[in-house]
């Protein structure tokens, strides 16, 4: 049997894991909490259910879901969507970016990624018989060329995939980013999947750039967003796509048979709980707090800490410890000092040694505690 993604292994982050839970080591490596979600959401979650809301959903979500999503968007980002034809309910952002991937790109179409890149965008491309593209931006600044995206573009490229606040790298695209992205994709027929799960997540000052705040580039952009990460509960698998309604029928055509629909008490229950924009509002400083929290006696070890702007990684940059491969140094660490991290090199397809670990600090002050003292010891 011929595979089709031959050249693919595990992900990263089950590897490392997978290490973690075998040598008992703090695990640092895959991004989700160890604190407990709202009590007032899962008690929410838990009337609706007891109120029968427990058999399947409309396919594109449960329309208070959307009516408070599109609500929030306008007094986020000024933009007014429809919540009938321009917001669907999705089983988590990786599901949304394969659904967008796979209504978007065929066989021989080519799509943009900039590299550290989350890990499903180039599978989800290769599956469906298109061809990844990539631009490699480098440590400490990721900053883009958008002169060398320019040139890149050819009668081939169907789609650009961009994520900000990114991850693995920490930072944000900047408002001129936005408006040269605009600029480029201005009268041709390229999807744009803008990845924005850590919308909420953002640091010193800085804005979310959405793709829903530039008009001319929503008209051709397919956002994608996390429940999971925003409220804490990423093993609930809850996101949404948002984007003009002639992207949202070719959308749902693959989303109805991907999934159809998604978790229905979670549904009720989100819509109540985005009534008080304070949940998702407060999380910036939430997160700051974290980060501060995390690099603030690293100064005195001999990592370098690389700024972090958005999501809840830090990466930090161990060139005056070692000259071991980032997988090797990550493996050694994990196994002999018992902390796990992810190797930024995994996040590049060519597997770019840029000697730099992410680290996930959504973490309790106890867990990020002792994470510290094995990073001070190194």
């Amino acid at each position: 049997m011929k595979s089709k993604l031959p050249h693919t292994e595990t992900s990263i982050f089950a590897v490392m894991s997978g290490l973690a839970n075998k040598h008992n080591a703090i695990n640092l490596s895959q991004g989700f909490p160890d604190f407990k979600v709202s009590q007032e959401l899962i008690d929410l979650i838990y009337k609706k259910m007891n109120d029968g809301k427990n058999q399947y959903a409309p396919m594109p979500g449960v329309l208070e879901l959307r009516i408070a999503l599109a609500e929030k968007i306008n007094k986020l980002y000024a933009l007014q969507v429809d919540p009938e034809t321009e917001i669907t309910i999705t089983a988590g952002a990786t599901q949304a970016l394969f659904t967008a991937i796979t209504a978007f790109i065929g066989i021989g179409d080519e799509a943009i990624i900039f590299e550290p890149a989350y890990d499903s965008y180039a599978p989800a491309v290769k599956l469906n018989g298109g061809i990844p593209k990539y631009i490699s931006l480098d440590a400490p600044n990721f900053k883009i060329d958008w002169n060398q995206v320019k040139d890149l573009i050819s009668d081939k490229t169907k789609m650009i995939i961009i994520n900000t606040p990114n991850n693995p790298g920490g930072f944000v695209f900047e408002k001129e980013d936005m408006k040269r992205l605009e600029e480029i994709t201005s009268d041709t027929n390229i999807v744009v999947i803008s990845d924005e799960v850590y919308e909420h997540i953002i640091f010193d000052g800085f804005e979310h750039q959405s793709a829903l705040k530039f008009p001319d580039l929503y008209q051709r952009t397919i956002a994608v967003y996390s429940f999971g990460k925003t409220f804490h509960a990423t093993g609930w698998k809850m996101g949404y796509v948002v984007t003009p309604e002639n992207l949202m029928k070719e959308f749902r055509k693959v989303h109805q048979f991907n999934v159809f629909c998604v978790n229905t008490p979670i549904q009720y229950a989100l819509a109540e709980y985005l009534k008080d924009e304070n949940n998702y509002l407060s999380l910036p400083k939430f997160y700051e707090g974290k980060r501060d929290y995390f690099v603030k006696e690293l100064d005195t070890s001999k990592f370098k800490v690389i700024p972090t702007h958005g999501t809840y990684f830090q990466l930090l940059d161990y060139s005056l410890i070692s000259d071991k491969p980032e997988f090797k140094f990550a493996q050694w660490m994990t196994i002999e000092k018992g902390l796990a991290s992810i190797p930024v090199s995994s996040f590049y397809h060519n597997k770019k040694n840029q000697q730099i670990l992410r680290f996930a600090f959504p973490k309790e002050e106890k867990t990020l505690d002792k994470a510290i003292e094995i990073l001070k010891k190194i």
